[in-house]
């Protein structure tokens, strides 16, 4: 369990939110972080692992045309991803991880392309944050090394959205609930 699961289980829980999951080269890594941390039932929704190309079209509802033209590595299918999934498992936020963790070049791209994304509520309250955002990472390292970055940085772009999203009451509601005023 890493400290950035505890922090989204922690806020989500907060928020009284819920989140879901996509994941391709991440392979369930991100959903196993989250789960691992104690009361992750009360805000995870569930999960997606759609490793296979046809299966994020199939079963998360990306775009085919784009995934023939682009292929599977692309920030808009990422983007397409984290909406899919938050629509399938009715969650307020989905999360998503496509790209290249090696050893060879997939659609085109270099190992160590990756894009994650996320997608929530949109906002109501104006300058704040909301609907969805997609980060492009150019990482170094072997399978395992890009693998577990593509993990932490989903779980901090999530957590700048959810940071952007509140309204400066957080941590007091959270004391509140471990018995503070």
């Amino acid at each position: 369990m890493s400290s950035r699961a505890a922090d989204v289980v922690r806020l989500l829980t907060v928020r009284g939110e819920t989140l879901a999951v996509a994941e391709s080269l991440t392979g369930g890594l991100v959903a196993a972080d989250i789960t691992a941390v104690p009361g992750a039932s009360k805000v995870f929704r569930g999960s997606v692992t759609a490793y296979a190309t046809e299966l994020k079209h199939d079963l998360l509802g990306v775009d085919a045309p784009l995934l023939a033209a682009r292929g599977a590595v692309d920030a808009q299918v990422a983007s397409q991803m984290a909406t899919g999934v938050r629509k399938a498992l009715g969650a307020d936020w989905g999360i998503a991880t496509t790209g290249v963790a090696g050893p060879e070049p997939q659609d085109k791209q270099p190992v160590g392309t990756v894009f994650v994304a996320v997608d929530g509520p949109f906002a109501t309250v104006p300058g704040s944050a909301g609907g969805g955002k997609v980060l492009a990472l150019r990482l170094n390292g072997d399978r395992a090394e890009i693998r577990r970055e593509s993990v932490r940085s989903v779980l901090a772009l999530l957590l700048r959205e959810l940071a952007g999203e509140h309204n400066g009451n957080e941590r007091a509601q959270d004391t509140e609930q471990n018995g503070g005023f």
